[in-house]
């Protein structure tokens, strides 16, 4: 389930040492699944080495817990969070593609892989994890479903994951894929990464937490001085 436009994903590939014939391998997958059902797919190309990198960067591997990977595709993200230093058992996939899923399974042995939509993230997990997730990290195309859609998978997701574990999304959009306004579940923080210009096209990292009491505490607003600080540190004026 790769990411989140119907544009090319970005054409990078996360593993330089991978020999051409296979990253070739990996482009035609991606783009056999696309046709099958672009819907689900999201994108023809797998996701590119800074991408995953600044990804995994965001994963903790000394917070305990088993970590949640939706949509690995052909596994670049998966491979970055395995040279972040991630355990292959603490690693539980969610994929769609059962191509991928066979693909997954001989490409990292011993990690855990669940064939199924991630939309229906309860229905994978339950009785899978045995102790709240230390994070969530998405490759899912949510900018191609509802907005009620996404913000019920982030809400669920919580569900499953420690109190303070992040939930981490990557888009090519320029806002949150999680729009507050038709957001029911519980509340969150949201952080966006600086565009990963190394990406074609470039993306941007998004990172939801829940909020904690110290995040419910109100603050004086300041639009214009928060706008220049936004635009200061390269991140969209439309983002949360």
């Amino acid at each position: 389930m790769p990411s989140h436009s119907p544009r090319v994903r970005d054409r990078a590939v996360s593993r330089p040492d991978v020999p051409i014939v296979e990253r070739l391998a990996d482009e035609a997958r991606f783009i056999r699944s696309w046709f099958g059902n672009p819907t689900l797919a999201g994108a023809v190309s797998p996701s590119g080495r800074w991408l995953a990198q600044r990804m995994a960067r965001y994963v903790d591997p000394n917070r305990p817990g088993p970590i949640v990977e939706l949509g690995p595709g052909t596994g670049a993200i998966t491979e970055a969070l395995l040279r972040r230093g991630i355990a292959p058992a603490r690693l539980h996939l969610v994929e769609f593609d059962r191509s991928f899923c066979r693909l997954l399974a001989r490409r990292f042995p011993g990690v855990q892989i669940h064939q199924g939509d991630a939309y229906r993230l309860g229905d994978r997990l339950k009785g899978v994890l045995d102790a709240p997730a230390a994070a969530v990290v998405s490759s899912l195309p949510l900018l191609m479903k509802p907005e009620p859609q996404r913000c019920a998978l982030l809400a669920e997701a919580f569900e499953h994951m420690d109190p303070a574990a992040p939930f981490v999304q990557f888009t090519y959009g320029p806002v949150s894929p999680i729009p507050r306004h038709k957001y029911a579940g519980p509340a969150f923080t949201a952080e966006v990464s600086a565009p990963v210009w190394l990406n074609l096209p470039p993306a941007r990292v998004w990172v939801y937490r829940r909020a904690t009491a110290e995040d419910h505490t109100a603050r004086p607003a300041r639009p214009l001085l928060d706008l220049a600080a936004r635009i200061a540190r390269g991140l969209p004026r439309g983002g949360q």
